[in-house]
């Protein structure tokens, strides 16, 4: 037997960072928006043990010992029902490998979701989610998926409502950025700012319920986005690219260093993402709407 979960990439159509706190993470008034680009992840029971395969595009740079976000999750399930963790967790990579859109979160959600199904453990689904806060601050999102709102260091989620599909263009970069190194060039550009209190945009919130496409365009916001450009100045020229092709706006997704360009509707989606291939300023570029379901069991 085996369970197969299917967990969606994120883009934050708004990122607001407050200063660093005494623990080192950072307040956050985090805007989620689930997109269709996926990762499966199927558990089935092993005899050897917990073991974490890989396949699909950049497979090469995911972990696959206990670092893995999926292993962690199935051995903080196991740790809170008494079993041992015996399983084999295959992920298919379809979302980008360390490109700021919580692929590795994604596979934590996937794995902890399917190991339940698999263990019959029957988990309340607040308990999930407080496993997902203890492996990350992107990992309950991943688990719910929609659009919501995430506070704290991005792990409470209060669900939001989205009027409407958005069309978005994603452009991958020739190389990754590392998480920490971001919010640390964040604080160093940041020393001697007053860092107000992260606190989500009205306007944002009303664009995203009312499904308002070009409303959306002027509020979005990433405020970890110096620092990205600060360690990867060439993602200008991408945001340059997607922004002549037409797109209503774009911007660093999350830590970066994947591109995202919000467009008007699929078609223009679809140009985007012709012009930015052809730009010569990115190593790929994927094409998905949302906001789309959170981790599901196939």
């Amino acid at each position: 037997m085996s369970v197969t979960v299917r967990v969606p990439a994120k883009v934050n159509v708004q990122l607001a960072v407050g200063a660093a706190r005494p623990d080192g993470f950072h307040d956050l008034a985090n805007v989620f928006l689930a997109v269709g680009l996926y990762d499966e992840v199927t558990v089935t029971p092993s005899s050897d043990g917990l073991r974490v395969t890989c396949e699909g595009p950049d497979a090469a740079q995911v972990p696959l010992d206990r670092t893995n976000l999926a292993a962690r999750a199935a051995e903080a399930l196991a740790a809170r029902y008494g079993r041992t963790p015996g399983v084999h967790v295959h992920i298919v990579k379809d979302i980008p490998v360390a490109g700021g859109m919580a692929g590795g979160s994604a596979d934590g959600a996937g794995a902890l979701l399917a190991c339940d199904a698999l263990w019959g453990t029957n988990a309340p689904r607040g308990e999930l989610l407080e496993i997902c806060a203890e492996l990350g601050s992107d990992v309950p999102f991943s688990l719910v998926g929609g659009a919501a709102l995430g506070t704290g260091r991005g792990e409470r989620l209060t669900a939001l409502e989205a009027g409407g599909t958005f069309h978005w263009v994603f452009a991958m970069a020739g190389r990754g950025l590392s998480t920490p190194a971001v919010f640390r060039e964040f604080d160093r550009l940041a020393e001697g700012r007053d860092i107000p209190e992260p606190v989500a945009s009205r306007d944002l919130l009303d664009a995203l319920a009312k499904g308002d496409a070009d409303a959306l365009a002027a509020t979005v916001r990433n405020d970890l986005q110096p620092a990205a450009l600060s360690l990867f100045p060439e993602l200008a020229d991408t945001l340059s690219a997607g922004r002549a092709a037409g797109a209503l706006t774009g911007l660093v997704s999350g830590s970066g260093p994947t591109t995202a360009f919000l467009t008007r509707d699929a078609g223009s989606a679809e140009k985007v993402a012709e012009a930015l291939r052809a730009s010569g300023t990115c190593r790929s570029v994927r094409v998905a709407s949302g906001p789309v379901a959170g981790a599901t069991v196939l």
